[in-house]
């Protein structure tokens, strides 16, 4: 039975850049469905995808925790006679 292939790998930065141009052109439709004039509305919505670009950038990535080596310690502690 053939395994599925992997889906490629793309880079955070094109991810980023994709949810910043969703919502961006969400904050400017929206805005320009409840009555803002278009150059307000672009405003409004270059500055929150630029906002969530950076947001998505820095704090969106999933990386692992980092595994640090595990110290035993004895249960009496250490004397100048040991």
């Amino acid at each position: 039975m053939p395994h599925m292939p992997r889906p490629p790998s793309i880079d955070h930065g094109v991810i980023s850049f994709l949810w910043a141009i969703g919502i961006g052109a969400y904050i400017y439709f929206g805005s320009l469905a409840v009555g803002v004039s278009s150059g307000t509305a672009f405003i409004f919505a270059a500055l929150g995808a630029f906002a969530i670009f950076i947001f998505v950038r820095v704090f969106g990535e999933d990386t692992p925790p980092r595994r640090y080596a595990v110290r035993r310690r004895n249960s009496r502690p250490r004397t100048s006679r040991d």
